[in-house]
């Protein structure tokens, strides 16, 4: 048996690197002024340490654009590195000098910011550039050294005559990289990627002009200044703790994130964990409303002040993913080119925390006050409603804090509907039935005859409600929600007296048979004894199919998605109203068969199920009548 190593060419493996090692040949500056930021980190580390005897200074990095000479400069004032140190780290590829010190200094480097892992950051400078230089001085008093490689495995490394701290990148654009020699384009990728980076990052110079002294003549001009232009914010308000911000620093932190957002954010939730991993954040709610299209992806993950994706799932629990803002943690895995995320128990402790995190807030905000809380309700309910659904850590948590409002806007924990209910809303099971409307304006009727018998009914116009009340009837026996244009109510809920029919037994069985015979087989007709001012007829759907059918909608295949549900309804005929009797006693047949239609077609209006062909007939005939 022979054993041994596999040894990887580099003449393989560096085609690919530079080809492949990114999905987004953007990343290439992410990548070399996260190196800067880890240099600057590294030499500030040792000098608190003592290792280092020099000063810090105010480093920054500096990104310049030489257009002409097809050039890009990414130099920082960070430790930088010896000729040896050159070998070790440039010429080994994916041996990674972040991972190295943080092994060294396990103890004590575990806070400092540093964000390499894999050692092939620097080779992203391959995707856009024939050929890359770097120039560097250690802090050590060790000389410059002048590194030059062109794509190929070979190089040149030859001291410099550099004589300040820190590495100098160059790279020589390649022919079809030309667009990141545009100033825009560059402005653009550090705009996106470095926005939060813990070190100044200058790119360019801006002018600024002095205000004028008190005791200038008449005809003085302004001087002006050139200042370096500082294109991040290197103390974000999500390195901060709570107690260092108002209200008014935590509304700028948005503006600052969304420029072109000009709603207000309704409230946010600021994370901040150090074990058992490390996250911080701030989560901001916008307004809502029911629009579950609403925009997703305006999550931002960061590590360690570098943006990664905002694409956060997995990470953020999905009904989350609604909302905006940052999320920042170095212990969040990442594969390679940091673009995605690999399925590992972490994630999902971290979502965990979010949730439960979250879940707190909202239920402290609800405690603080209540009156603001139902104020924002209607905003940010389908964001809760939809965490009801589909987290079972936020479901457990939910009773404390989401709302039930009624068509009168009056707010309700679920605990104390039933406390308020039970004495008038039970069926003859003793069973408590919560009445709701799905829309104010087409449930109108049902809502005001539902208020006139003293019944009170909620107002659930989401559009992921059935499922919701579905869950919760699943987890409360003894409740039961009903639309209250569904299966008439009266036949649900408990009555002192039954109102007596003016028909007999005979007399029903005909009417039944009459309006059957002009009646669509999508229609169940049922007669009702009711007051003989309530409407002679009243369409419902059956509870149960209603909802399937709703549910079948939502999300069409996707989410929820059910397949096709019939149509299914009942005709609620009041054998007590004039029209009953009217129809029963039509001997003329057409007559009978225009009452009928005239009248399904007014409790269909009353439904907005009357459309198309069936609306146009029905405003005819109804002219025709008036004439």
């Amino acid at each position: 048996m022979t054993t041994g190593k596999i040894n990887v060419s580099v003449e393989n493996i560096f085609p690919l690197i530079k080809k492949f090692l990114y999905s987004d040949h953007e990343i290439f500056l992410r990548e070399l002024v996260s190196n800067g930021t880890d240099a600057t980190l590294k030499l500030k580390h040792l000098i608190s340490i003592g290792e280092a005897k020099v000063e810090y200074g105010n480093p920054i990095i500096e990104i310049k654009v030489d257009k002409e000479g097809k050039k890009i400069h990414i130099i920082d004032q960070g430790l930088g590195m010896t000729a040896d140190e050159v070998e070790k780290y440039i010429n080994q590829v994916a041996f990674s000098g972040a991972e190295e010190f943080l092994d060294k200094y396990k103890d004590s480097a575990k806070d400092s910011g540093i964000i390499g892992h894999f050692g092939l950051g620097f080779y992203s400078a391959f995707m856009v550039a024939e050929k890359v230089e770097i120039i560097t001085k250690s802090y050590k008093d060790e000389p410059a050294a002048h590194w030059t490689c062109d794509g190929s495995p070979e190089f040149t490394l030859e001291p410099a005559d550099k004589t300040s701290r820190g590495t100098e990148i160059i790279l020589h654009i390649a022919e079809d990289s030309l667009e990141f020699l545009e100033d825009s384009k560059i402005s653009g990728l550090l705009n996106k990627y470095n926005k939060f980076m813990p070190i100044p990052i200058k790119f360019g110079t801006r002018t600024e002009t002095l205000p004028k002294p008190e005791d200038a003549p008449e005809d003085y001009i302004n001087e002006t200044i050139e200042l370096d232009n500082i294109i991040n914010n290197p103390n974000p308000a999500w390195t901060k703790q709570p107690s260092e911000l108002s209200d008014e620093d935590y509304k700028n932190f948005y503006r600052e994130l969304y420029p072109m957002q000009f709603e207000e954010p309704l409230f946010n939730i600021h994370l901040n964990v150090d074990y058992p991993f490390n996250l911080t954040g701030i989560l901001y709610f916008p307004k809502l409303g029911t629009d579950m299209q609403i925009q997703k992806d305006k999550i931002q993950l960061y590590q360690n002040q570098v943006y990664v994706t905002d694409n956060v799932e997995g990470i953020v629990p999905e009904f989350l993913t609604m909302l905006k803002g940052i999320i920042d943690s170095p212990d969040i895995p990442l594969n390679v080119s940091r673009s995605g995320l690999q399925a590992d128990g972490a994630v999902k402790k971290i979502s965990n925390y979010i949730t439960r995190k979250v879940a707190d807030k909202l239920k402290a905000l609800f405690n603080e006050n209540r009156a603001d809380f139902e104020a924002k309700w209607n905003d940010i309910k389908i964001v809760l409603e939809y965490g009801m659904l589909s987290e079972d850590k936020f479901y457990e948590k939910a009773g404390a804090f989401v709302l039930y409002p009624t068509v009168d806007d009056t707010y309700f924990t679920l605990e104390e509907l039933k406390e308020k209910l039970k004495e008038n809303q039970t069926d003859k099971d003793g069973k408590l039935v919560i009445l709701y409307a799905g829309n104010k304006d087409a449930q109108h009727s049902y809502i005001e005859a539902a208020k006139e018998k003293g019944y009170e009914v909620l107002l659930l116009d989401s559009p992921i409600i059935s499922h919701l009340i579905q869950k919760i009837e699943g987890d409360n026996s003894g409740l039961t929600f009903v639309r209250v244009d569904s299966d008439h109510i009266d036949n649900l809920i408990k009555k002192e007296e039954n109102t007596i029919s003016k028909l007999s037994d005979e007399e029903k069985a005909a009417l039944k048979t009459s309006l059957e015979a002009y009646i669509p087989k999508a229609y169940s007709v049922q007669l009702e004894a009711m007051d003989s001012q309530a409407a002679p007829f009243i369409i419902t759907q059956p509870e149960f199919m209603r909802r399937m059918k709703e549910m079948s909608q939502t999300g069409g295949g996707g989410m929820f998605g059910m397949g096709n549900m019939p149509e299914m309804y009942n005709l609620v005929v009041n054998t007590n109203s004039d029209l009953a009797s009217s129809i029963l006693n039509t001997e003329d047949k057409t007559h009978q068969e225009h009452l009928v239609k005239q009248a399904l077609d007014l409790a269909k209006l009353s439904q907005n199920l009357l459309k198309g062909e069936a609306l146009t007939a029905f405003v005819k005939r109804s002219f025709e009548m008036i004439k």
